[in-house]
């Protein structure tokens, strides 16, 4: 991992962001419009750099972070704000984990366990949130389903029938060679270890072997080529074995047509009226649902307890709502949860999740325009295809747009996934972008965060970025609560840190261009801006730029 060091020079964010008025905080500046003309420096991050980038400063730290330490330093000091509930749309989540279960949403009004719907919301024992999942956890991807089942459109159904052709053999091919590989250096691994006399060892030590035997050579081979994919083979073993358990199971459930991950929930997905279904226990099911834990610490993780990481926001309750399984979301499932969050006082609903089929969509597009009617802001994540949304042949459920020209509701805030490296490599590879249908960018690569069990880990992808913003996004609700959805929304894209640096977009230097083309509003997330911004708006000493649906 590099960190990009630059010489500092800035011009002025646009005119209408300047703030009035005496004595009051003034913006972070733009970096300069085009970085690649300037010389670089290139450092490795530290391991505190590491598991804190997505809060660091891009002037002080040299790290397109979010300027969160800054806001909490400088802004928010010791200033009371009101309590934001956030609600988690996602897999289940450790609900017992030390940085999180101080900072839960609690039902008041239920009975923990005493099998009734004491509030009449009309669901049962849903103490911090409600599981619409119930004992099931693997799934097939949708258009598998739609195969499956026969339902959706024709010509979805065609291209699905292509794609699982060309994706089962593939995924199966993927999974005998993560296998084959990893038994050829687990052996390799063995040898080396009875050679060296120890149980771990550096690639310095392993190149110091002189082979005595050709099967001594080739695990010399074999362990040096492996040493460029991680620090250790212990790494590499465990890489290696992430990969045969993502593609077991891609071939096991996500593409098998023969499988049906519904029968334990008990009702049937497709029927809207169906209800009610699930429980209201929303913790995870096994140690690897880990997705939905998290995404909450990036939001919420207790700040400053001596343990682990911060989130991004304080003054937050996050109410856990499982209802995506390992494999595709069903609509059912996230317009239910969508109208729980909403029902049960939630803000903000982060979602982490997408996918390219949605037979059932307008269910979810009546819930999110519900959202909007009761002033509850909805951060997605774009998705980790490399791709460009503003392409119709690359579609991404749910959106705010249906496919259409402008957005149908004024709630919604979309996020692309940035990088530590500012520069020309600062777009995640796997993120998807689009100038119509891609709001932001914000942190979302090598994110350190919770994960079950008391434990930590880096991840990365899209999914990262959102809470992120979801973070921000509760920072303002909670300082200044009079101000709606949509303005939260125009405050975090108008406040951001806009680049017109080349950047490079799905990993492809072919498509290189400009970062202000890869996003509505061509910025980066900068929680310092965005209070600041948020102040003045509410105070009446500046007006938000329109940005048209």
């Amino acid at each position: 991992m590099n960190r990009t060091y630059y010489k500092l020079s800035f011009v002025s964010i646009s005119a209408s962001l300047f703030l009035m008025g005496c004595g009051s905080t003034s913006l972070v500046s733009t970096p300069v419009e085009n970085i690649d003309t300037v010389p670089l420096k290139v450092s490795e991050l530290t391991e505190a750099e590491q598991k804190n980038w997505g809060h660091l400063d891009l002037i002080n730290d040299t790290i397109p972070g979010m300027s969160v330490d800054k806001a909490y330093k400088e802004i928010i000091k010791n200033k009371k704000g009101k309590t934001v509930v956030v609600a988690v749309l996602d897999s289940g989540m450790d609900l017992n984990h030390e940085d999180l279960k101080n900072v839960l949403w609690t039902n008041t009004d239920e009975i923990p366990n005493n099998g009734k719907d004491d509030d009449g919301n009309g669901y049962v024992d849903d103490i911090h949130g409600y599981n619409f999942l119930g004992d099931s956890y693997n799934e097939q991807l949708e258009y598998v389903r739609m195969l499956r089942l026969n339902i959706g459109d024709a010509s979805d159904r065609a291209k699905a029938r292509l794609l699982l052709d060309e994706e089962y053999p593939k995924a199966l091919q993927n999974k005998q060679q993560y296998e084959q590989i990893f038994q050829v250096v687990k052996g390799a691994d063995k040898a080396v270890k009875e050679e060296l006399g120890k149980e771990t060892y550096t690639k310095e030590e392993l190149l110091s072997i002189q082979p005595k035997t050709p099967q001594m050579e080739q695990s010399v081979a074999v362990l040096t080529q492996m040493f460029t994919y991680g620090d250790s083979i212990a790494d590499v073993l465990d890489e290696l074995q992430e990969g045969i358990t993502y593609f077991t199971d891609q071939v096991n459930y996500n593409l098998n047509k023969d499988f049906d991950g519904r029968t334990p929930v008990g009702d049937n997905p497709y029927d809207i009226t169906d209800v009610p279904y699930g429980n209201g226990n929303p913790k995870n099911q096994v140690v690897t649902e880990s997705h939905g834990t998290h995404v909450a610490g990036i939001i919420a993780a207790q700040r400053n307890n001596g343990v682990g990481m911060n989130g991004v926001a304080n003054n937050v309750e996050i109410m856990s709502i499982r209802a995506v399984p390992n494999g595709d979301e069903y609509d059912k499932d996230i317009a239910m949860g969508i109208r729980y969050a909403v029902d049960n006082g939630a803000s903000i609903i982060n979602c982490s999740f997408g996918k390219a089929f949605s037979p059932e969509a307008q269910w979810v597009y009546d819930a999110i325009k519900y959202a909007e009617s009761k002033d509850v802001l909805i951060v997605h994540a774009a998705g980790n295809d490399g791709e460009d949304l503003d392409d119709p042949e690359n579609p991404n459920y749910p959106n705010d747009h249906r496919f259409g020209n402008s957005e149908f509701v004024s709630n919604v805030i979309t996020v692309g996934a940035l990088t530590s490296s500012y520069g020309s490599e600062m777009v995640a590879t796997f993120s998807n972008y689009g100038h119509a249908n891609v709001d932001v960018f914000a942190p979302g690569d090598k994110i350190y965060s919770t994960m079950p069990s008391n434990d930590y880990e880096f991840q990365g992808g899209t999914s990262m970025a959102a809470p992120a913003v979801a973070g921000v996004a509760a920072l303002i609700r909670s300082y200044y609560p009079s101000l709606s959805a949509p303005q939260v929304k125009n405050i975090i894209m108008q406040s951001g840190l806009k680049s017109k640096a080349s950047v490079i977009v799905a990993g492809d230097e072919s498509k290189s261009t400009t970062f202000d083309k890869i996003s509505k509003s061509g910025k980066m997330v900068n929680a310092y801006n965005a209070l600041i911004l948020a102040n003045n708006i509410s105070k009446g000493k500046m007006t938000l730029e329109s940005n048209s649906k």
